[in-house]
Parts: C-alpha cells; structure tokens; sequence
C-alpha cells in the first residue's frame, strides 16, 4: 500500500484504564475480527494478562479504515506491555509508531505511569492523541481530569476525545483522529532495507517469529537476511502481517507492520531493538535505540519437591524461547537443595515467571527473598558483581560496594502526603521535588492530586515497598520507577545461624544502620516459624563474626521421672543427668529442618 494511506500507532495508558478493551473496539468497527471471533481482551492471549488486566506480551494487527470518501487506509496497532518492568519493549514498540492514543481513566485520572510513558512517547516525537475513557461511569470526573491533562501535559481541550471503550462511544472519532492527526510514514523506498524488530516469539514450526516494522526498502523473496546487532543471517521463511492471526503475505513495503519467519531456533539471536538488512546489501548503519535488555532483579527458584528439579529445568528452558530477558543458572543451596538463581527485568516479570512455571508445568515452587545486583570492588581493586547475598565476599576484602538506585514518581492525593514521605524517608530515599498536578481550588469535588518524586535505592522497594505504600494511602498512590544509576553504600550481609549451622537462603544484604533492627526482626519470625525439637536450638543474626541478634528454642521435654513414685532422690538425678546426656548427644548429631515459610519470613520484614 502507498505509504500516504499507512498510520503506524500504539495505545499507552497506565495498567487497568482500558487499553486493551479500547483495542477489542477499534478491531470490531474496522471489522478486522467477525462477530464470531469477539472476544474481551483479544490482543491479550494469556491467562495471566485477562486475569491481572494488563498487558504482558506486545501484539500487533493490522486494520483496514475507509473514510467517509470511501479512501482504504491501512493502520496498523501495536500494542505494547502496560507495567515499567517492560520498559524497553514499549520503547521499541513507540520507536515503530509515528503516534500513539494516550488512554486516561476519566474517574482516575493521570497517574504515574500515564505520566512515564507520556515522556516515553514525546522522547520519539509521537504525535499524542489524548482519549478520556469510562466516561459512562457514574463516578467519572471529566471536567476534573481534563484540568489535569491541560495543566500537566499541555493539552488543549479540543485535542481530547471523550470516548467509552465498554460502550463504543467515541470509537468513531478516534479512527478518524488517527487518520487526521497521526503523520503517514515518509521514507525512501529504494534505500537499503532498514527494518526494526519490536518484539519476537518462538513457533515450533516456523523458528523465532521477529515482529517487525519496516522503515527504509523492501522484504521480499527469500533474499538472505542479516540482524546488524546480533550479526546472525538467516533465509526467511515467511513473511505476513497480524490481522489479528497470522496471514503470511508476499512481501512488506516501506512503512508496513508485519512478521519474518526466521527459521532461527533462539529467541536471544533475534533480540527486540535489533535492525534486519539485506545480507547482499547491507545498511552503512543500524536504526538507534538497541541496547540488550539487562535483569535488574535476582531470585532462587527451587522445587519444593526434589525429583522436580529436572522438570524444573526443561520448563525454565522452554519458557525462555518466547522470553530472552529471562536468564538463569543452576545454584545449590544447603537448604533448599538444587535450584536455579534467576534474573528477572523487575518484581512483575518475576512474579509472572513463577506462576506461568506452576500454572503450565505443573511445578510447585518456592522463590527465595530478590535481590539485586551489587558491584563490589575487593582490596586487590577486582570488581565483583553480585546478586545472591550468599555469594558477597569476606567483609575483610572489600573496600567498595555499590548498589542501584532508582527514581519514583509517586501520585497521590494531598492528605496522605506526610504518610508517603515518612514511608520513602525511612527506606533512605532522597527526595527531589513536589508538584501539584491541579489547584486546590479546580479539584472540584474531590482533592487536589499531588506528584512527588524521589531517590531511592533498588533494593529498598523490591520487596513490599509497593503494599506498604498502597496501604498507608488507602489504596489511591500510584508508582512508577526507573533505575538511573550505581551509587556507593554502606551495606554489610546479614547471616542467619540456626543450631550454629549458617542458612544461606535466609542471609540477606542491607544498610549497616538498619542490620541490627532488621536482623533481631528476622530471628524474631523465624523463633515461631521452625519447630522445636528434642533439644535447644539457638537462632542467631550474625554481621561478619559479631553476633547482632539471638532467639533460642527451647527443646521439648519429656518427663523422664514420671515413673519415680518414690524411692531415693539420687535415682531421680541419674535419669535427668542421662537425659541431659543423651540430648547433649542429639544435638551433635541432629539437623533441624527449616519449614517453607520460614525463607519468605525475609519478604515481611518491614510489614509488621
């Protein structure tokens, strides 16, 4: 088709203010899906995304518009992840797209995510169209939202279409803002072929599947092929588009959205942000934005049962075809035994990881406390990069370490502003400013919403940062984060001793001024957590060889004279002196066993 009658664009909204729904409608009025086909959420093929009402996967489809002249136009929708651990993939899907709908929950209003892919979008010079969804609700304030998006991004009110995905409402306007508003790709089409890959998946028949958007040239034939990042070639199989199903077509032309059959039997050789060329006539340079994606967050996945590890290990095999962010490795534990150290983009693509394990394989899992990887710089000045608390070196040969900070924006409304400074200040966050995103006065009914933005290391909002802040703010804050950069910390490891034993999968690294609170909480948990045994059993935080913190569980007893009804009290000392005996034994030979819930008492240090 003529580039003039091609419209590439995206939908970005924070999670749950109805992108996907939003999506269903455009499919069904351009009837690209038949009444047979509908189906809430169709871009969202997997459990896991209707169930949580987000996009985990990006997904493409190409639509035919005809305006009121009757003009055939192509547009073509690329859907992109909703959650910040995807970040760079809704990078690469944008960087495809000439403009994208900006979908804001009239009731909610704009929210931290609203507000990063925004700078997300204007980053590639989108051309935005703002939609103000739920109109219908009846607690929808548009009038109230509208003030924010005029104050906040600089919208006009005429710019924003007031729209009801659930009801169909706006559908119209929308598909011929796009039509109008959204520029027409412009780019020579006898140039050398420049294409970037946006997402990718595995097929069992067809190899990796490279989502792709041609920028510059033509794919055609089954000329040999060259990724300029990863330098893997490869003869193409097969080229299509997404209507929403795959429909295998001869050839894409500059400015069309579609997919190469690769034949290639590795998700990591075709990487998203990578640029496909002609092997006979390659491109002097590849399209800018590629960088590899790198895992921010580490945890120990292991099989409650261990005749599953092997299971364990062809399930995390096949789940890493259709994901090349997700990387892992074997890891022994004394405790838990055999099991993988995975890394992960953030805590949602771990959480997702591990219940697509269970749920698909059938695995019963426990996921050890995340961490996040520190760069440690030794006394002989190697830097050491780690991401298991077990594996920090001795505290004696290290001289630095270094941990990642992130930025947050947090919304908010303005009555619980103390409640969220006092929660990010005691979690050592720094903090960089505050705005107001609408008067006091134009907040109508409700209140004024206020951003706050802050500093704050990684590893202080891995674990229950988010619930914390959720329930000290009755539900309303919303969170987006970053990571900026690497900063130098006073951190030292936290060990946990039980029976003198040290229980690597209970260690943990935190800031020298919260190790003895934290660790004295910890042994506190894990005094009621495991059993008691026939003998005492001692529980001790330990930072290098000083002990900071110790519980100790008292041993069962059994009444050894209850069969004394008399006689002389030197029997009686003899039989307490061979119990004493005996247990003093037992302790030198026995081995406690740590129950599950024990490893995620570390989840819940801060939540009590």
């Amino acid at each position: 088709m003529d580039q003039s009658r091609i419209r590439n664009f995206s939908i970005i909204a924070h999670i749950d203010h109805g992108k996907s729904t939003l999506a269903d409608r455009l499919l069904e009025t351009t009837g690209t899906i038949t009444d047979r086909e509908k189906a809430d959420q169709v871009l969202d093929s997997m459990d896991l995304e209707r169930e949580k009402g987000i996009t985990i996967k990006a997904a493409a489809a190409r639509m035919l518009y005809h305006d009121k002249d009757g003009t055939e136009y192509q547009f073509n929708l690329i859907d992109t992840p909703g959650h910040v651990d995807f970040s760079y993939e809704v990078s690469r899907s944008l960087a495809a797209c000439e403009g994208a709908l900006l979908v804001i929950d009239a009731s909610q209003g704009i929210e931290a995510q609203t507000l990063a892919n925004v700078y997300l979008a204007m980053n590639q010079d989108l051309v935005l169209i703002p939609v103000l969804n739920k109109i219908d609700l009846p607690h929808a304030e548009p009038d109230r939202v509208m003030v924010e998006l005029e104050r906040v991004i600089g919208f006009s009110r005429d710019e924003v279409i007031y729209a009801s995905a659930k009801e169909g409402i706006g559908v119209e306007q929308i598909l011929e803002a796009i039509r109008e508003r959204i520029p027409a790709p412009n780019a020579p089409s006898d140039a050398p072929t420049r294409a970037l890959i946006f997402d990718s998946k595995y097929d069992v028949y067809k190899g990796v599947l490279a989502h792709v958007r041609v920028f510059e040239g033509k794919l055609q034939d089954r000329q040999e092929l060259y990724l300029m990042q990863t330098e893997k070639s490869f003869e193409p199989l097969e080229y299509g588009a997404f209507s929403p199903r795959m429909v295998a077509l001869a050839s894409l032309g500059t400015g069309e959205v579609g997919y190469i059959a690769t034949g290639l039997k590795d998700v990591a050789d075709c990487r998203v942000g990578d640029t496909v060329t002609l092997k006979s006539a390659p491109a002097p340079e590849p399209l800018p934005g590629y960088r590899q994606a790198k895992p921010m967050v580490f945890a120990g996945l292991y099989p409650t049962d261990a005749d599953q590890y092997q299971e364990l290990r062809e399930a995390l095999s096949k789940l890493s075809l259709n994901d090349a962010s997700l990387v892992y490795e074997p890891e022994n534990s004394a405790a838990l035994g055999f099991g993988f150290r995975c890394g992960f983009l953030g805590l949602l693509h771990m959480e997702i990881v591990a219940q697509r394990l269970e749920r698909e394989y059938g695995l019963d899992l426990l996921t050890t406390a995340p961490s996040v990887e520190y760069h440690v710089t030794t006394t002989r000045g190697e830097e050491v990069r780690v991401d298991n608390p077990g594996a920090l070196p001795d505290p004696a040969s290290i001289d630095e370490i270094q941990e990642p900070w992130a930025r947050i924006d947090i919304i908010v409304p303005s009555r619980y502003i103390g409640q969220v400074m006092d929660l990010v200040t005691n979690r050592r966050g720094d903090f960089l400013r505050m705005e107001y995103l609408e008067p006091e006065d134009d907040a109508g009914k409700g209140e004024a919403r206020v951003l706050l933005e802050y500093e704050i290391p990684l590893g202080e909002i891995l674990v229950d940062f988010y619930d914390a802040l959720k329930g000290s703010t009755s539900g309303y804050a919303s969170l987006d984060y970053h990571v900026t950069g690497y900063r130098q910390a006073n951190l030292v490891k936290v060990d946990v001793l039980v029976n003198g034993q040290p229980v690597d999968a209970l260690s943990l690294i935190t800031h020298r001024s919260n190790a003895q609170k934290e660790g004295r909480a910890l042994i506190a948990k894990l005094k009621d957590l495991i059993p008691r045994q026939m003998f005492d059993v001692p529980i001790q935080a330990a930072v290098g060889g000083r002990i900071i913190a110790r519980e100790t569980i008292r041993a069962m007893r059994k009444n050894v004279l209850s069969k004394c009804y008399g006689g002389d009290v030197t029997r009686k000392r003899k039989l307490l002196q061979k119990q004493a005996e005996g247990k003093k034994r037992m302790k030198l030979v026995g081995s406690v066993e740590i129950p599950q819930e024990a490893f995620m008492a570390v989840l819940k240090l801060r939540s009590d």
